[in-house]
């Protein structure tokens, strides 16, 4: 794996995760309590000895890079390293990414300056354990020029990714980037043959192969097509470019894979982390999630009836009642406040310095006696005593100040004060 290199997408604007990408990029928004998005596919790419990493980056990208430069760090005897390309002007080139690919291309100077025969196209917002090597051991075995990871999806999900179609030999035959219209679906759908080789892979709804945005290139492969083909998105255009000259193999992927595209996909995947068997495994020693990391103390807990709760260093917890939630580092909670099926992402310190956040008090805390249901508190919020955040009105969007709500869930903006006696 030392001939591979992951190139990561993190550019984009985030606009279904809106508002948690009020102040940040997408991959730099917190997960788990104590991760980053970026993480993940920072994590499987050193996980499969793929040290040789170029993250991609645009909008909103300080926090990105600042969590990078101080989380990963390779020694002086490694070839291995993690560039930052952020979107820049060129005398030839003076404008914004306008695509995945069209990122890609633009950076095209820096990436033929790696040592390697592959390039692994990776997003910044996926969660899913993955070993790539075995998806390069694939495409030697296929001597594929590209390969596509998929996984068997229902209905359900068929219009919201890029679907394919393979032989029996695994070989891409057709592909299609989110398709709406149901002549197309029906084209795609998979035949009963292929099912019945697939077998144990599918479930009772699983008749189509979504991809995963997860691409595998040669290097001149990639190259040639970028200059080629000018146009600027992966999937819309250079995958089905590629296709018509052939040789696109499909790596079938049967693990958890999660593309956090909305708040509502954001929410259910924190949460999952927190029940007793968790789809995204965190807990293996053979699959770990790098992240910085911070010289706190263990968490302290006092008479809190707790169920299904990942709770993180520093956080210090009087609450009555923890039911499903995930509280990122140096979380305060009263005493008699009730915390249900929510994402409390923590604080950056305890006290905000004199020069910083002078609107917030002393202390961030969530205050006594306070209700808090089905809600995303984002980093480096105050809440005082007496507070209900639980939707009374039941809103599927609002848009409020520093209170919005997205699929039904509250959400609190990095940074707000709400007062004493505050309900939502």
């Amino acid at each position: 794996m030392r001939r591979v290199a992951s190139v990561i997408l993190g550019g984009g604007q985030g606009t279904r995760l809106f508002p948690l990408t009020l102040t940040r990029c997408k991959p730099a928004i917190s997960f788990g309590g104590r991760y980053r998005l970026i993480d993940v596919p920072v994590s499987n790419s050193l996980n499969s000895n793929i040290d040789k990493i170029f993250i991609i980056t645009q909008f909103l990208s300080s926090s990105l890079h600042q969590h990078v430069f101080q989380t990963y760090h390779f020694d002086s005897f490694s070839q291995g390293f993690i560039e930052l390309l952020s979107a820049e002007v060129k005398p030839s080139q003076q404008s914004w990414y306008q695509g995945t690919a069209d990122a890609v291309r633009q950076n095209l100077n820096y990436l033929i300056e790696a040592p390697v025969d592959y390039f692994l196209i990776l997003s910044g917002d996926q969660l899913y354990n993955f070993d790539f090597r075995a998806m390069l051991h694939f495409a030697k075995t296929t001597d594929a020029d590209l390969t596509l990871a998929a996984l068997p999806i229902p209905a359900s999900q068929a219009k919201r990714l890029g679907v394919l179609s393979i032989d029996k030999n695994y070989r891409v035959v057709d592909f299609a980037e989110k398709p709406q219209e149901e002549e197309v679906l029906k084209r795609l759908e998979l035949p009963p043959e292929l099912m019945e080789q697939l077998g144990s892979k599918l479930s009772n709804d699983d008749k189509w192969l979504g991809s995963m945005g997860i691409y595998l290139f040669k290097r001149k492969v990639l190259l040639d097509l970028l200059t080629q083909d000018d146009r600027v998105d992966f999937g819309k255009h250079l995958i089905p470019t590629q296709l018509k000259k052939g040789n696109v193999a499909c790596y079938l992927y049967d693990g958890y894979w999660e593309d956090i595209g909305t708040i509502q996909s954001f929410f259910e995947a924190n949460l999952d982390l927190a029940r007793s068997t968790p789809k995204f495994d965190c807990y293996n020693e053979n699959n770990r999630i790098y992240s910085s990391q911070h010289d706190l103390p263990g968490p302290k807990i006092h008479n809190t009836l707790v169920k299904d709760a990942i709770i993180c260093e520093g956080s210090v917890i009087r609450a009555s009642e923890l039911d499903t939630v995930v509280l990122g580092q140096r979380t305060v909670i009263d005493e008699g406040t009730v915390v249900r099926d929510a994402i409390i992402m923590g604080n950056d310190f305890y006290e905000p310095s004199l020069h910083q956040l002078n609107h917030l008090p002393n202390r961030l805390s969530i205050g006594k006696n306070c209700k808090i249901e089905k809600a995303i508190i984002d980093k480096n919020v105050h809440i005082g005593d007496n507070v209900t955040l639980v939707n009374k009105a039941g809103h599927e969007t609002y848009n409020g100040n520093n209170v919005y709500v997205r699929d039904g869930i509250t959400i609190v903006t990095r940074g707000t004060h709400l007062p004493d006696n505050f309900e939502f």
